[in-house]
């Protein structure tokens, strides 16, 4: 189990994470550097479900067929993402 310096740590990574998040949207790049913008977004946006997933929901401690299964999970949802995306361009 992690302490209280553990979890405050992940707290304020996931603070900075979204409100960097928040001012990359806020910023209004989104005319014009569409595709880019929408790369930081999601890279900030897995970052922070890594960071929950392995510290708040006790992944790091789980059997790794547990992790592997939750990862097929998350790859599932990108394919379908990615699939869904295709369609609609």
């Amino acid at each position: 189990m992690a302490s209280t310096k553990t979890y405050t740590a992940i707290f304020v990574v996931l603070m900075a994470l979204s409100t960097t998040q928040a001012l990359v949207e806020w910023a209004g790049l989104l005319e014009d550097y569409y595709w880019e913008v929408l790369a930081v977004i999601l890279v900030l946006s897995t970052l922070k479900a890594l960071a929950v997933a392995g510290y708040y929901m006790h992944l790091r401690d789980e059997p790794r067929s547990i992790t592997y299964v939750a990862m097929a999970g998350v790859i599932g949802f990108f394919a379908l993402t990615a699939g869904a995306s295709y369609s609609i361009i």
